[in-house]
């Protein structure tokens, strides 16, 4: 029997001497083993790992890439962390779990072509062996390619994939990333591939109009190298297929590429297992009510089950496949049109079977209480990542970096992987996307998906993307000075960082009238002249350009005769202030709340 040869790891440049090191050996040796393969270096010289390979096959070892191996433990511990939703079948009996058809969704620029390639396979494949065509359009379908099925979901653009991953649904098993051979890779390209890199999901690329004349495969090749998306055909590990969707050639090999993707990752379900699903689309049908289109991810759903769909339930009337044909039973990766919810679930929302009405109705209630909403709007923050890393919840930093010109960009990205290169041991920060422009919604919603935290530098955030990480809960961080964006890194990494809150005032009220009450004090009169006059809010006294009072408390806040929460611009009101009480005519009094902005 032939002994095993010993695996020796070698950084990607060394010297001579470090080579002998690494295989306990004399320089002497290493340099005649260089010389008799046509390399001449000295003892202190550098070579590269190919070089030193040779030296090591010749010596009777075997070499392996450091670099290589440390980036598949990366991929393997990101595998086990990003991609939470796996987690339903590790609670399946080992052996139940078995291969299901893969789930494969569509990303890339919005010109390239997505949804002229899924309507094409979608007419050439899916009514094959079927009488008749697509009755009703229900967000997926499956296709065959040589007696297997695929899923496709029928949402293409990684917006409608994110917001999936966003409410905590498995989004895809595997991504194609459609770049036109004409145009190459767009912006819109970079941000669908950091995306899919996000969600962990293997990607194959579709290279779409290759019969045009102006097409050059060969540039969008490089250009998808540089991006880390290296083809087969130049000794990579990632299918690039090309396709002409109008033509329909290439179908077949991008069919042939996502079935031997499927069969290199753990793509499988238990037909007999717990039900759990994810909403992919609802709408309000006139005769028929509800339809939900549900995606089975595992165990089987049947008619007469009694399902959870996010804060909607309902018991299932009547299921059909995408042909309108009636369904008596849906297994895993399959979609289907459900009647008999009695609310609109929305688009990601996690599928559970309830065992009858009245636990699903319990079950619905408790998720709309205002608790449970504020627990779905939280997100990772910098100052609760610690407690994250200790109790085993979080092995990395997610982080999206916006910054305001290209010459900022690099050396931010280098400190931070020195960073990571630190914290061998600990957490580690990661970049899911480091792009120069402000912060866009889309850059919001990743970071949803993703439980990253938004650092700015230089730039600003656009409306949209302000009022979407309000109500994710999305923290987003902005700096102007590079040391202070990494010192909070690294005081992050090793929880020390304390929250910084500044005051934010939300109204003003005038003085009109001064009120003397007995057993109750003094009463302002005012008229709110911007914002709100707010009862759990602090308030200041300003006269002039004198501040009165500060820090104080609203003792009461009267509309007519009401106690109220709030009066808006606009309206009269009577305010009372604890610890104040000499107010004059034309005081304005300032209404604050303490706000969290870093």
């Amino acid at each position: 029997m032939a002994k095993e040869k010993q695996v020796i790891l070698v950084p990607d440049f060394l010297t001579v001497r470090q080579l002998a090191e690494l295989i306990d050996a004399g320089p002497i040796e290493v340099m005649k083993k260089l010389i008799s393969n046509g390399i001449m270096a000295s003892i202190n010289q550098q070579i590269d790992y190919d070089t030193a390979a040779i030296v090591i096959e010749d010596m009777g070892y075997e070499a392996q890439s450091a670099s290589a191996a440390q980036q598949q433990a990366e991929r393997e511990a990101r595998a086990e962390t990003a991609q939470t939703w796996r987690k339903i079948y590790s609670k399946e009996k080992a052996g139940s779990l078995k291969a299901r058809p893969p789930i494969v969704t569509i990303l890339g620029h919005v010109d390239h072509g997505k949804t002229t390639l899924l309507d094409t396979i979608r007419k050439t494949r899916v009514a094959e062996g079927e009488a008749g065509g697509i009755t009703q359009h229900i967000g997926a379908y499956k296709v065959m390619h040589n007696d297997r099925a695929i899923t496709f979901l029928d949402t293409p653009g990684h917006e409608a994939f994110t917001a999936m991953r966003a409410r905590g649904a498995q989004g895809a098993d595997i991504a194609i990333l459609v770049v036109a051979a004409d145009d190459g890779v767009m912006p819109t390209t970079r941000e669908a591939l950091n995306h899919a890199r996000a969600a962990n999901v293997p990607i194959v690329v579709a290279l779409t109009k290759t019969d045009k004349r102006n097409a050059n495969p060969e540039r969008v090749k490089q250009e998808l190298a540089d991006l880390g998306l290296t083809p087969q055909d130049w000794d990579g590990d990632t299918f690039v297929v090309p396709v002409s969707a109008v033509q329909g050639e290439g179908i077949d090999d991008l069919l042939e590429a996502i079935a031997l993707t499927a069969d290199e990752h753990d793509i499988v379900a238990n037909a007999s297992g717990t039900l759990y699903g994810t909403v992919l689309e609802a709408r309000m049908d006139k005769s028929r009510g509800v339809i939900a289109t549900l995606l089975v991810l595992n165990g089987t759903l049947k008619t007469g089950d009694t399902v959870i769909a996010g804060s909607a339930y309902g018991r299932v009337k009547a299921m059909y496949d995408e042909k309108g044909k009636i369904l008596k039973t849906a297994g895993p990766s399959t979609p289907v049109a459900v009647l008999g919810l009695h609310d609109m679930p929305e688009a990601g929302d996690t599928v559970e079977i309830a065992s009858n009405d009245k636990e699903a109705r319990a079950t619905v209630e408790t998720r709309r209480s205002p608790a449970a909403q504020v627990a779905l709007r939280s997100a990772v923050t910098l100052e609760d990542l610690f407690r994250q890393v200790k109790e085993g919840e979080a092995k990395e930093l997610l982080l999206i970096l916006k910054v305001d010109v290209q010459g900022s960009l690099q050396p931010i990205v280098d400190s931070l992987t020195q960073l990571a290169e630190q914290n061998r041991e600990g957490i580690k920060p990661r970049l899911l996307s480091a792009e120069v422009g402000n912060i866009s919604e889309s850059d919001v919603m990743l970071a949803s998906a993703s439980g990253a935290i938004i650092l700015g530098f230089n730039v600003e955030a656009d409306t949209s993307a302000k009022r979407s990480s309000d109500s994710r809960g999305v923290e987003i961080r902005f700096y102007s000075i590079i040391y202070k964006l990494l010192e909070d890194i690294e005081l992050a990494l090793n929880g020390m960082l304390e929250p910084v809150y500044a005051d934010k005032t939300i109204g003003t009220a005038e003085v009109r009238q001064i009120f003397k009450i007995s057993k109750i004090g003094t009463i302002a009169g005012c008229m709110v002249r911007e914002g709100e006059a707010r009862r759990n809010a602090k308030a200041r006294v300003r006269r002039g350009t004198q501040v009165l009072a500060t820090n104080n408390s609203v003792a009461s806040l009267k509309r007519v005769n009401d106690d109220v929460r709030e009066v808006r611009t606009g309206f009269e009101c009577g305010i009372g202030l604890s610890d104040f009480d000499a107010y004059e005519v034309g005081d304005m009094i300032e209404f604050y709340i303490s706000e969290r902005v870093n």
